[in-house]
């Protein structure tokens, strides 16, 4: 890592304001969910005489809602201001995990988890606007801040979910109730209001009108192809592998970890070299290569790869969300919004097929293949050229790593 980068990674985190921290870790719990199920898939299997694919539906619940509310969340903070938007999404998150501790049939559990995805959406989509307002050392720093929470929720959440999940299938639920209680708590006392801040009025339809432009349109395309095929690792790995919680939960905290060194140290790096668009033509032709290598039947193979893979995902998350930030005019809430939205619905289709693209094919590996031929077509998206001059090969200086995951 270069010098100049290693000042920006210490930077982000110096003399930063509480309300940064307290949002930093609110984020962190927010993103400890897309991983907490899946340590205990088998268990809740088992607990509720659920099928993998009825399972599979926690998901596909979790991120189609999330998929919808991206829509309107900018639209909401834009009306209600952020700290309202972000206290209304912890409040849903709050209930929905601690029902989801009491539920007793698949079908209640998926119904809440799309509760959860809801305030999920609320809050994710604002908490970087938070950050970035409220932060010192600039955009760039705030960003890192937000990539580090990321990488630590996707860490933390396999491994928490083993540890409570080896008592109970319902224990994770329960656990993430309580701390998600504590940040709602602190965001409310100690973030800024701004119920009085002018802010510029968003329309409900303006992420989706932002989507005619072809660059945007083709990055989040190429991004909904990937994130399908990162779900097939998230949601099929568990079942492939079937194991005990605490071992699935390891495997998937090796695999945050990648996740968040890459997206914060590696990332930029690989930006800079090659410009956003490249790089992330590059790594999803990689990532479909390790779709190919988890297709082996072999569980060694299987766990090898999946740790890999979160050093690719971690750069694509960066590489993807920093593409479609800059390559068109429109401004960046519209613009992330609704390449958020083809994001989050290559996921929720994934999540919601994948259990069936094995029995189609009557093989486990089956979906990690349909994986792989859909990372090629993403990476033959982003290969295309661009009418104009590419605005991503810029000075190393002038990179910023990516915004959302």
């Amino acid at each position: 890592m270069s010098a100049e980068h290693h000042s920006s990674l210490l930077d982000a985190v110096k003399g930063q304001p509480k309300q940064v921290w307290i949002t930093a870790f609110a984020a962190v719990i927010a993103f400890m969910g897309i991983g907490l199920v899946d340590p205990i898939l088998l268990s809740i299997a088992k607990g509720l005489d659920a099928t993998p694919s009825q399972v599979t539906l926690l998901f596909s619940s979790y991120l189609g809602v999330q998929v919808v509310a991206m829509l309107v969340t900018g639209a909401a903070s834009a009306r209600f201001g952020a700290k309202r938007t972000v206290l209304a999404g912890l409040t849903l998150i709050v209930a929905a995990t601690a029902l989801c501790a009491a539920a007793g049939s698949i079908e209640q559990l998926v119904g809440l988890r799309a509760v959860w995805g809801l305030g999920n959406a609320f809050f994710i989509a604002t908490a970087l606007s938070v950050i970035v307002g409220a932060a010192t050392g600039g955009q760039s720093g705030a960003i890192l801040l937000y990539e580090a929470a990321l990488g630590v929720g996707l860490s933390v959440g396999p491994l928490l979910g083993a540890l409570l999940g080896s008592i109970s299938w319902r224990g994770p639920f329960l656990g993430t109730a309580i701390l998600m209680a504590g940040a709602l708590v602190l965001c409310a006392v100690f973030l800024k209001s701004d119920k009085h801040e002018k802010r510029e009025p968003i329309k409900l339809l303006d992420p989706l009108r932002a989507l005619k432009h072809t660059g945007l349109l083709r990055t989040s395309v190429a991004s909904a192809l990937y994130t399908a095929a990162f779900f097939a690792v998230l949601a099929w790995s568990p079942f492939v592998l079937g194991w005990s919680a605490i071992a699935v939960g390891l495997v998937f905290c090796g695999w945050g970890l990648c996740v968040a060194v890459a997206g914060v140290a590696l990332a930029p790096r690989l930006a800079a070299r090659l410009g956003e668009r490249h790089a992330a033509a590059a790594a999803v032709f990689g990532y479909a290569v390790l779709m190919l290598v988890l297709a082996v039947p072999s569980k060694p193979v299987l766990v090898a790869g999946i740790i890999v893979s979160g050093l690719v995902s971690g750069l694509l998350n960066t590489l993807f969300t920093g593409t479609a930030m800059s390559i068109s005019e429109a401004p960046r809430p519209v613009a992330s919004a609704g390449y958020n939205f083809c994001r989050w619905l290559g996921g929720a289709v994934a999540a919601t097929l994948v259990g069936h693209v094995a029995e189609w094919f009557g093989s486990p590996q089956a979906p990690f293949v349909a994986s792989a031929v859909l990372c090629v077509v993403a990476g033959a998206l982003l290969s295309l050229r661009e009418k104009k001059a590419d605005p991503h090969t810029l000075p190393k200086e002038a990179v910023l790593v990516g915004e959302e995951f």
